[in-house]
């Protein structure tokens, strides 16, 4: 596609209000709009009786007003709700926040009620369903209508109306993808795959679409990660170490005894920094496997050495939370470090202070989150760089924070010239870690630049988190469950895929799910919502607020999937967890459980689907993320597109890696076919691919989508 700045204000009917309200989904360009692919596409299928209707799925019935729609308040939150005659029964409907319907609605006029259908023991009813004229509805049936994730203020249909203006606007390059690829593979152009994504004429085109959108996401991808490790594979290690007698003492010194895994791949650490080249290594393993102790142990040892080490983590709290455990070990040890903590939210005056520290070597650790690959931060002799929770960061971001490492002649040369830095940095040790259990087929492609090592084992003393698999009937219970959780001093996650009500009539909102709690639980438990779109600093507010226990019932996005430790927490509930994939729930649920106390995760599904419900019940058999993410390998496929909420590893625009793992596979050989015939993408059908390619690696690598929660 052709790169532009055409302002989305040059669409007609965007004006600056709207304008705002579409950067807020970081949507400034028309280019920027044709790549906000739909969520998820609505199927209008003909109306059925209700006494046919299948329960807690989405289905269209047609009724007439049955008595009065009344509306009430509970504690700021408005229900309206009222009955309608339906063929094969009476419908009961609910909405929030909803009360001008008691206006709109006129008696004797037949409406479509669209929405999921839940069954009890004496009624059939519905929650927040669309409500339509037979007429209107009557145009739709048939039809694939995108739906887009939206803003307050910002309707589908207007996204949905701006897009089809942006994609007559847009003018499409040269095609990246080598012609050979797309002759054997099959592929549509791009234009024609972007146009279809978004408006398919039918299912079919749009697999074709999405296939080749996904296959052009990894390969690129894919060849990025190929070209960084080729330029480390050449890399010297600048930076030798030798076994230190403090991570000897430290170990013999802790409460408890390192795991075979961990001694297994301390040992791999080890080695590779008193190794002849640089360290590049990845350390998966779930949460709780004790990949923090690991971290500390290396840059302990690189201070030991003579050299300075940074750690750096997705969030400020959790940053934080690092900086405390590792005074307290210095405390408690007797450590001969000097952490500090560098972060945005550090004044001014606190910033310049730890800079001029950073610079003159008397911080030796150095703990913090994007903050450290700022330009302003110059490190005297950074010799190991850890990132924790690896996939919130893009591939380029990782190498900014190694690059700051400096060269062995300016090292030797700042006995003369205290913090000199070098423009010819060399290469620092790398050590990333991740709590999302990939099957190694997959991981050996997506982080083809480092070796891998796993922690495979848990510490024997931790309690395994009792899981349960339910339907929405048992959503009463599961609060009644919170509140006496909440009773006896502890907290409470509860997980919603959506932000916003509006964005999706089936899935559960955290801006209603708030409200909803709110009105149910007593008044003397404290509930407050965290999503992706609030502003850092509220965030870090939040989250700082739920780790202190001022606040009791956190309703949250995925968005805590990493960044928060809070011990107290002992319940995780979520909501529609058959849209998720199995590793990402079983990541979610690794929230909880880091305490002494029993925990428990709650997954409600609101479909009672077999096949569904079979798939859930696997988080029950197990609590060991990799038997998990093979299963979820094995299980996910095409059939269902939409169905499953990506997971949460490697953030693409489109792409899942369990559910698209062939195309995957599909990209992962291209590349390497064609830079075994090309390796630097000099031959003129590569070109585009080369400037492509280019481009990514200057501006991040592989960015992360941090608006899609």
């Amino acid at each position: 596609m052709k790169r532009g700045n055409m302002d989305i204000r040059s669409l007609k009917g965007v004006g600056d209000k709207t304008a705002a309200l579409f950067e807020k989904l970081h949507i400034v360009t028309a280019e920027d709009l044709i790549r906000y692919y739909p969520r998820d596409y609505e199927r209008f299928s003909d109306p059925v009786p209700l006494s046919s209707a299948q329960p807690e799925e989405i289905v269209t019935v047609e009724g007439i007003l049955a008595g009065n729609v009344a509306t009430r308040h509970v504690r700021g939150l408005s229900i309206t709700s009222f009955q309608a005659s339906c063929e094969g029964g009476v419908l009961h409907l609910t909405y929030f926040n909803m009360p001008f319907l008691k206006n709109s609605l006129k008696r004797g006029v037949p409406y479509l009620f669209r929405g999921r259908l839940h069954r009890g023991k004496e009624r059939f009813s519905m929650e927040q369903a669309k409500i339509y004229k037979p007429e209107e509805y009557g145009k739709l049936v048939d039809a694939m209508q995108p739906r887009y994730a939206v803003t307050k203020g910002l309707t589908n249909n207007a996204v949905t109306k701006a897009v089809r203006q942006a994609i007559g606007l847009v003018t499409f390059a040269e095609d990246a993808l080598p012609e050979e690829i797309r002759r054997k593979e099959g592929f549509a152009s791009l234009a024609e795959a972007v146009s279809q994504m978004h408006f398919p004429t039918n299912r079919q085109t749009l697999v074709e679409a999405r296939k080749r959108l996904v296959f052009d996401e990894f390969f690129q991808f894919i060849l990025a990660v190929r070209k960084l490790k080729e330029a480390g594979e050449q890399e010297k290690n600048a930076y030798p170490m030798i076994e230190v007698a403090q991570t000897k003492r430290l170990i013999e010194a802790l409460p408890y005894r390192l795991t075979g895994a961990q001694e297994r791949v301390w040992g791999e650490i080890e080695a590779d920094l008193c190794g002849e080249s640089v360290m590049n290594r990845l350390i998966q393993g779930d949460v709780g496997s004790g990949k923090t102790i690991l971290a500390f142990l290396s840059l302990i040892m690189c201070v030991a050495n003579g050299y300075q080490g940074a750690m750096m983590a997705p969030t400020e709290v959790l940053a934080r939370q690092h900086y405390e455990s590792l005074l307290s070990l210095k405390k408690k040890y007797g450590l001969e470090i000097n952490p500090v903590l560098l972060t945005g939210s550090v004044t001014a005056k606190d910033r310049r202070e730890i800079y001029a520290n950073i610079a003159s070597g008397e911080a030796d650790i150095i703990l913090g989150t994007h903050a450290l690959i700022q330009e302003k931060v110059v490190y005297k002799n950074l010799a190991l760089v850890i990132t924790d929770e690896q996939h919130r960061f893009g591939v380029r971001q990782r190498e900014m924070l190694a690059g700051k490492g400096i060269s062995p002649s300016d090292r030797a040369g700042n006995a003369e010239k205290e913090g000199a830095a070098s423009d010819a940095a060399s290469a620092v040790h790398v050590l990333v870690m991740s709590a999302t259990p990939i099957p190694r087929t997959l991981a050996i492609i997506l982080y083809g630049d480092l070796h891998i090592s796993v922690l495979d084992e848990l510490p024997a003393d931790r309690l395994p988190i009792k899981n349960c698999v339910v339907n929405t009937n048992y959503r009463n219970t599961a609060y009644k469950f919170i509140e006496k959780e909440v009773a006896g001093g502890s907290q409470v996650y509860v997980i919603c895929p959506m932000v916003e009500e509006g964005e999706s009539q089936e899935l559960e909102d955290v801006g209603t799910y708030t409200k909803k709690l709110q009105s149910v639980l007593p008044a003397s438990v404290r509930v407050a919502s965290l999503h992706g779109r609030m502003r850092p600093a509220e965030k870090t507010r939040i989250m700082e607020a739920f780790e202190a226990h001022n606040i009791d019932v956190l309703v949250s996005t995925t968005v805590i999937e990493v960044g928060i430790n809070v011990p107290n927490a002992t319940v995780m509930l979520i909501e529609n967890a058959e849209r998720f994939g199995l590793a990402q729930l079983h990541q979610l649920r690794g929230r909880v459980g880091r305490g002494d106390k029993q925990s428990y995760c709650i997954f409600i599904s609101s479909s009672e689907r077999p096949e569904t419900m079979e798939r859930l019940k696997i988080l029950n058999e197990s609590n060991d993320g990799f038997v998990i993410a093979g299963k979820d390998l094995a299980l996910r496929g095409p059939g269902d597109l939409f169905g499953i909420r990506q997971s949460g590893e490697l953030q693409f625009a489109l792409g899942d890696i369990y559910q698209d793992a062939a195309i995957l596979q599909s990209a992962s050989d291209w590349a390497d076919k064609i830079l075994a015939e090309d390796p630097e993408l000099l031959q003129q059908e590569h070109a585009g691919l080369k400037q492509c390619l280019t481009e990514k690696l200057a501006v991040g690598g592989n960015e992360v989508d941090f608006r899609s929660i």
